[in-house]
């Protein structure tokens, strides 16, 4: 149970490594080759839901359930003073106390962080980009809010995305103090509106029990903020669609 603990907390303060050590063997994965996601759940006995869950993350919304969703309640603040290059993603950590209310459970923003191409689909359709909103609240339960972004039709940067981005480090394991701290919430779309299903983490171990809340509206960001990204982390950083299986998708 101790081990379980601090993997999650390992995961949710966004140190998202790519080794993993466990009775002295150094366990690593990645997005190709042996280590890629078709064999994450054979890397380590943590990892078994990668393979055997039922609830995993990311999928194909669609087939979507009409439903009276309440709106999201953002308390989000300028908290993003810290990002990183973990090896497998560029990541923002975040320390105020921003928060999202779910549930009427209030989960605490602890770090975003973006994959590229997207992970999670829409209706068959792929993004360049995906930011994931990690929040949890004081039980360690997590919800993730999802984020596409297009590339802007005129180029035009992102202006709140470029605050991190002038300051991304370029090799793995770098990190640096942002000059002007990220606000999430003006990363955000104007149109508030959302997916939700249960889900699980989209890296090892794979972990279920996620509240996954996808934004049906888009951001942009320019083509060369994307690539950036994509030149830094080096490779595709997006786990395949999982099966949806009994899981309802509401709108």
């Amino acid at each position: 149970m101790k081990k379980k603990c601090l993997c999650l907390i390992i995961l949710i303060t966004g140190v998202c490594f790519s080794v993993v050590t466990f009775a002295g063997e150094k366990v690593h994965w990645g997005y190709s080759g042996h280590e890629g996601p078709k064999f994450w759940g054979n890397l380590a006995p943590e990892y078994t839901p990668c393979a055997e869950g039922r609830n995993q993350s990311p999928i194909d919304i669609a087939k979507m359930i009409e439903s009276d969703l309440p709106p999201l309640a953002f308390n989000y603040q300028a908290g993003g003073t810290q990002v990183i290059n973990n090896g497998h993603t560029i990541q923002v950590n975040y320390n105020t106390q921003s928060s999202i209310t779910i549930d009427g459970i209030s989960f605490e923003l602890k770090q975003f962080h973006f994959h590229s191409p997207s992970e999670n689909i829409i209706e068959g359709k792929s993004f360049p980009m995906e930011a994931h909103f990690v929040h949890a609240d004081n039980k360690g339960a997590l919800a993730v809010v999802a984020l596409m972004f297009e590339t802007s039709a005129k180029d035009a940067k992102n202006n709140e995305l470029e605050k991190a981005w002038a300051q991304m480090p370029a090799m793995a394991g770098g990190k640096a103090a942002l000059v002007q701290p990220v606000d999430a919430n003006l990363l955000l779309p104007k149109d508030r509106s959302y997916y939700r299903f249960n889900g699980s983490l989209t890296t090892p171990p794979c972990s279920e029990g996620v509240r996954w809340l996808v934004m049906k509206s888009h951001v942009t960001a320019a083509k060369a903020q994307i690539d950036k990204f994509k030149s830094v982390v080096g490779h595709p950083n997006n786990r395949p669609v999982q099966p949806v299986n009994a899981r309802m998708i509401l709108e």
